[in-house]
């Protein structure tokens, strides 16, 4: 992964942390406005790309950007159904769906190094 990349990604992170943290936390500052909702379509994005890694970049993409977005359609559709609209309740609910979304990356896929040395043992 280049400089550039990881520099962009680290700083996508901690806007998305800080986001999530200023809802959560019920901190009142105009950067709310902002990183809040890269925080709400970031991560439900981020974490089916992830799933979708061997894909074709574009369609990996697409997929995480629709999913993100019917995530938070489903997810505020729910809130409202059940009359219990509460900003922070949404943002702790896309946190643990993002982490377990992770959760399952990491179990379907494994660590890069055991895959390596499970295609050597089968060679």
């Amino acid at each position: 992964m280049s400089i550039n990349r990881r520099v962009l990604t680290w700083a996508l992170t901690l806007a998305c942390v800080t986001g999530a943290v200023i809802a959560l936390a019920g901190i009142d500052t105009p950067l709310r406005l902002v990183l809040t909702p890269l925080f709400l379509l970031v991560v439900p994005g981020a974490a089916v790309v992830g799933l979708l890694r061997d894909r074709d970049p574009l369609e990996a993409l697409s997929v995480g950007a629709a999913a993100s977005l019917v995530v938070n359609v489903l997810l505020a559709a729910a809130m409202l159904t059940f009359d219990a609209w509460s900003p922070r309740a949404g943002v702790a609910t896309i946190a643990v769906l993002g982490g377990f979304i992770y959760v399952l990356r990491v179990l379907y896929r494994g660590s890069g190094s055991l895959q390596t040395e499970q295609g050597v043992r089968s060679r």
